[in-house]
């Protein structure tokens, strides 16, 4: 498995502790900023994430600021991605199985490290349980072609 992860200035603390979750899982992972702490536009972090996971370069992205809010908006706007704004266990897990999300966000003013530790331990090791779900994804992915997304 191949992550994108990035940050705004609001998420850089979360990023650093995923990172070291990553490693210590062995997964490989990009880092696509930002590294600063002054304040800076979530769009121009959440977007490349978000296409290049649509494009099929990266099997997943993880995007963190504030509130996940900015960053979760920006990357559904990418067709093909499909980001989940996750701010517990339970919906990390189910988010995997039954949508088959590709980007999830979170926001580091809203959970801790510790708690968005856990929320990426599951998400990345949770699967897609396909079956009935998958018919689900596939009407959004016929919207998006229907629609010029």
């Amino acid at each position: 498995m191949k992550v994108a992860i990035a940050s705004d200035h609001g998420g850089m603390n979360i990023r650093e502790e995923i990172k070291t979750l990553m490693e210590e899982l062995g997964i490989d992972y990009e880092d696509f900023g930002c590294e600063c702490t002054a304040s800076v536009d979530y769009p121009d972090y959440a977007l490349p994430v978000a296409e290049r996971v649509a494009a099929g370069e990266f099997d997943r992205g993880i995007l963190i600021c504030g509130t996940g809010i900015g960053m979760s908006i920006a990357a559904n706007k990418v067709k093909g991605a499909r980001c989940a704004l996750v701010h517990d266990v339970y919906s990390a897990k189910l988010t995997r199985q039954h949508n088959d999300t590709n980007i999830i966000a979170m926001g580091e003013r809203v959970i801790g490290p510790g708690l968005a530790r856990e929320i990426a331990e599951m998400w990345l090791t949770t699967d897609f349980e396909a079956g009935r779900h998958a018919v689900r994804i596939g009407k959004i992915a016929d919207y998006e072609e229907r629609s010029g997304q």
